[in-house]
């Protein structure tokens, strides 16, 4: 495994897909339109939450659940409240970060409102795609400081006999395919996790207050690894994680390269 990269992180990571990559257009109605005609077209697409007009642009919202029997669509519509817009250029991160406060947001695209992203959009693939990659450089950054800072094959104390066997038997299997691994490349995330929580330096360096808090740390990015990788449902399994990921992503992204 390549253990160091030359790839523009930020760009990636940081500023590399945007909500525009996931966002899903606004459905809309003049304010006019009677609310039979809209229960209609929302029921018939299953629209949950549609854009209100007023002379031609969307300045409200209006929920399905909420509509009542008779009248113009325009009288059951709220306020869209800036705290609830991103443009359509903000991080994933930021997307992320907004959702754990409310379960939609409108998306701002050239100066109008044209856009909603809820929670469930994040179980798109460029935020899974997103995600995992994340999850494989902290994975790569983990190995880069065991070999920085862990002199020979002193990290194996860190680790139970059966664990190191396992990583053996990979070892071996990979020979035989005509590949030359070293150990440490053999190591499962959980196995590299357990070095970097138990070593008291690297667990400094990455940030770990305790190594219960570490422990629970790798457990949950590992959950979270094997759920993506597995098509599960990120959102309702994993959604502290992917905001804790979020909340520290510059962190996360600069994990063992020297930088505060």
């Amino acid at each position: 495994m390549k253990r160091n990269s030359y790839y523009d992180i930020d760009k990636i990571f940081l500023r590399g897909l945007t909500v525009r990559d996931i966002a899903e257009p606004l459905p809309s109605f003049d304010s006019q339109t009677g609310v039979e005609e809209v229960r209609a077209v929302m029921d018939l697409h299953h629209i949950l939450i549609a854009g209100v007009r007023e002379k031609g642009y969307i300045s409200s919202y209006l929920e399905r659940s909420e509509l009542g029997e008779t009248g113009p669509c325009g009288q059951y519509c709220h306020p869209i409240e800036e705290a609830k817009i991103l443009k359509e250029s903000a991080p994933l991160s930021d997307l992320v970060l907004a959702l754990n406060t409310v379960p939609y947001l409108f998306v701002n695209f050239l100066g109008e409102i044209s856009g909603i992203v809820t929670r469930a959009d994040l179980d798109d693939p460029p935020v899974r795609m997103w995600l995992f990659g994340l999850i494989t450089l902290i994975e790569m950054r983990f190995l880069t400081l065991i070999e920085l800072n862990l002199e020979g094959d002193s990290w194996q104390k860190y680790l139970s006999t059966s664990r190191l066997e396992k990583a053996a038997a990979l070892q071996a299997e990979r020979r035989r395919r005509n590949q030359d691994p070293q150990l440490l490349d053999c190591l499962q995330f959980s196995d590299k996790g357990q070095i970097i929580i138990r070593d008291e330096n690297l667990r400094k360096q990455i940030g770990f207050t305790s190594r219960r808090r570490g422990s629970e740390a790798i457990k949950n990015l590992e959950k979270l690894r094997n759920n993506l990788a597995h098509a599960q449902d990120i959102v309702s399994l994993d959604w502290e994680t992917i905001v804790s990921i979020s909340e520290n992503l510059e962190a996360v992204v600069r994990i063992g390269m020297g930088e505060e």
